[in-house]
């Protein structure tokens, strides 16, 4: 079984920052991307960044400049940087993880944390 545990979010006002941090655990052999996903109320769940077990990052166009998706030195956490951010960056912020288990390449979600930017 794998865990995913969020944190970092909050309310924030507009062209502030927040820094959402995602750790994993259990068992999952290999990680091999970790990303951060949102979901606005009305909307689907859009991924926000992701980023590979080799460094390859991406961004989905909206948050460009923004945000900053890294991952921990332990490799099994990952975290987003959010700078400059707008009223349109609320939503419920998910992190998943793909990796390798016992059961073959699983894909994890953590349980969310809100990230509300006030205007």
């Amino acid at each position: 079984q794998v865990h995913l545990v969020e944190s970092g979010g909050g309310l924030v006002q507009a062209g502030g920052s927040l820094r959402l941090s995602c750790a994993a655990s259990g068992s999952i052999f290999s990680i091999n991307a970790m990303g951060w996903y949102r979901q606005a109320p009305g909307n689907q769940r859009e991924l926000v960044a992701s980023i590979t077990t080799g460094g390859n990052t991406n961004y989905t166009d909206s948050v460009k400049g923004r945000f900053t998706i890294s991952r921990g030195n332990a490799k099994n956490t990952v975290y987003l940087q959010m700078n400059s951010l707008k009223p349109e960056d609320t939503a419920v912020y998910y992190c998943n993880v793909v990796g390798y288990t016992s059961l073959g390449m699983k894909s994890y979600w953590g349980q969310g944390t809100p990230v509300t930017v006030s205007s």
